[in-house]
């Protein structure tokens, strides 16, 4: 990875947590709630503007790692029945706290973020899509992603890597190439490839793929040309990727409660998207964009998780208050999000060991 390959993740993923922290404040100042910090970035504030119609600070922080949208009464600590026994009139009611607004309008604030996360996925894909096509039918002669414990991968292949020649023929059209693979089931081959100016050339033999035809495989993908689209089929093309991705990831998730073990090791913290980002910057701007897509489907998801600390976790609070007629004690629900948050931490820096143990072995992040 390039430094400018890493300056470019860490500015999508800020891009992307500042929108997910914007749906919270547009539903929040449509519900009437004060937001009283918007800020981009963390740590000491650089520059700092308040809002004389509404009273918001608008932060541009030293550490520019995402942002928060800080609303008034969100500590926790004052519930409607409080400030009803503490003002003890309508007249000084404190009407733009959050704590004070109804369970499902405070619902809707937590859930903005995540929507925000979908529909900026959606926007994506389907301005990628008129800007600059969806994948078509021909392929080229680069590696899009591997498959694990197939010959590609074994043999140190990665995504990215051109190949250049299989036994000699050089290789120009990504479908001959297939189809030059295909019919070698069983057949070493030897395969020159090129990754950052340098040719490399491994032997490697096409093995059978699961479905168990008499096919060789490799174990990679192609890159795909792209092919121009119309409106109906941007659109038709963007909601499919979108939902895609949406149901693998949710998947995904349901592997992890089945299968721990196996999906845990599939998963991927700060280091390896970055590794992911770099790759994906490489084989062009649709590439990019529906991995930034991606990104932003899963922070959408994730987020909605009931883990306290999280907006999901939030909301179970808050349908639980709906269900028993009451609010569960704040000092109660503060303790169990700051373990939450703990637990976080604590899987994240685990999952950033193994992706950075991954890439130490060189193992491709696609």
């Amino acid at each position: 990875m390039s430094a400018l390959q890493i300056l470019i993740f860490l500015a999508t993923l800020s891009i992307l947590v500042v929108l997910h922290e914007y749906g919270h404040f547009l539903v929040a100042r449509r519900a009437g709630v004060r937001v009283t910090d918007f800020a981009v970035g963390f740590g000491p504030t650089l520059l700092k503007w308040t809002s004389p119609r509404s009273g918001t600070n608008y932060r541009v922080n030293a550490l520019p790692l995402g942002g928060y949208c800080q609303m008034k009464g969100e500590d926790g600590q004052s519930t409607e029945s409080q400030q009803q026994r503490q003002f003890r009139s309508a007249e000084t009611y404190d009407h733009d706290n959050f704590q004070a607004k109804t369970p499902l309008t405070r619902l809707a604030i937590v859930a903005a973020g995540p929507i925000a996360n979908f529909i900026v996925a959606l926007v994506l894909l389907f301005v990628g899509a008129l800007t600059f096509g969806i994948p078509g039918r021909g392929s080229t002669t680069t590696i899009l992603g591997l498959v694990q414990d197939y010959p590609a991968m074994r043999a140190g292949m990665r995504s990215g890597d051109r190949i250049v020649s299989i036994d000699g023929q050089p290789m120009q059209n990504g479908d001959a190439m297939v189809a030059m693979i295909n019919g070698s089931l069983g057949r070493p081959l030897v395969v020159v490839y090129e990754r950052n100016g340098e040719r490399h050339a491994v032997k490697v033999t096409p093995r059978p793929g699961p479905d168990g035809k008499k096919i060789g495989h490799l174990g990679f993908t192609p890159l795909p040309l792209s092919q121009r689209v119309g409106l109906a089929d941007a659109w038709s093309s963007s909601w499919g990727y979108f939902s895609t991705v949406v149901m693998g990831t949710m998947g995904a998730l349901g592997g992890l409660i089945t299968h721990p073990a196996v999906v845990a090791g599939q998963l991927q913290g700060p280091i390896g998207m970055a590794r992911a980002s770099a790759q994906a910057q490489s084989f062009g701007p649709y590439i990019f964009i529906s991995f930034v897509a991606i990104i932003s489907i899963s922070l959408g998801i994730f987020n909605l998780l009931p883990i306290p600390a999280l907006d999901g976790g939030r909301a179970v609070f808050i349908l639980v208050e709906m269900l028993r007629g009451r609010p569960i004690d704040p000092e109660k629900e503060a303790l169990v999000h700051v373990g939450g948050f703990a637990v976080l931490i604590a899987m994240i820096l685990a999952i950033s060991f193994h992706d950075a143990s991954a890439a130490m072995a060189g193992r491709s992040a696609f």
